[in-house]
């Protein structure tokens, strides 16, 4: 990686547990810093750096205040570079995969507001633990497949969190 990591921008160190109010703060403390605006008046170099800068603090902000997303980098910093796409080698993660989505369809279909709402919470909660079992074994090496499963487990429900979003939206228009 080129670039400053991402942590070292925010003055962190490398950690999956953040605070993710004091990110936004610091986030927001340094964006004034280098919002290309204050460099109207500056060399054409120095509005440049500006946009760079500003361009790195956005996808660094991005990345860590996502925590699928913050997992995935803390093992791209930790080892080779994880392919986006891989096939889980984890049938019972399958079969719940298969579960949530036959759930959320049935609700898509019935326009359950209630029933989304409650899908959402058991949502949050599988979320929340997957969170905190990639926080305990990510810096291990020796668990290290471990924490990629638990990485792409989270990114699905990542994706399920955004669909059960876009539904509810429906749902209250």
């Amino acid at each position: 990686m080129g670039s400053p990591c991402h942590f070292a921008l925010f003055e962190l160190q490398p950690s999956f547990r953040l605070d993710l109010e004091q990110l936004a703060v610091r986030y927001r403390e340094l964006a004034r810093q280098v919002h290309p605006d204050r460099f109207a008046d500056a060399s054409e170099r120095d509005q440049r750096l500006a946009l760079e800068q500003s361009a790195s603090l956005n996808e660094a902000y991005r990345v860590l205040k996502n925590a699928p997303q913050r997992a995935r980098y803390l093992l791209a910093l930790s080892g080779p570079e994880l392919p986006l796409e891989v096939t889980v080698q984890d049938p019972g993660f399958l079969m719940q995969q298969m579960h949530w989505r036959e759930e959320l369809e049935d609700l898509q279909g019935s326009a359950n507001v209630s029933g989304v709402a409650t899908f959402k919470r058991r949502l949050k909660v599988a979320q929340d633990e997957l969170n905190e079992s990639f926080a305990v074994c990510w810096d291990d090496p020796l668990r290290r497949e471990e924490a990629e499963r638990l990485m792409r487990r989270m990114q699905f429900l990542d994706k399920l969190s955004h669909e059960v979003r876009q539904l509810e939206e429906r749902l209250d228009d």
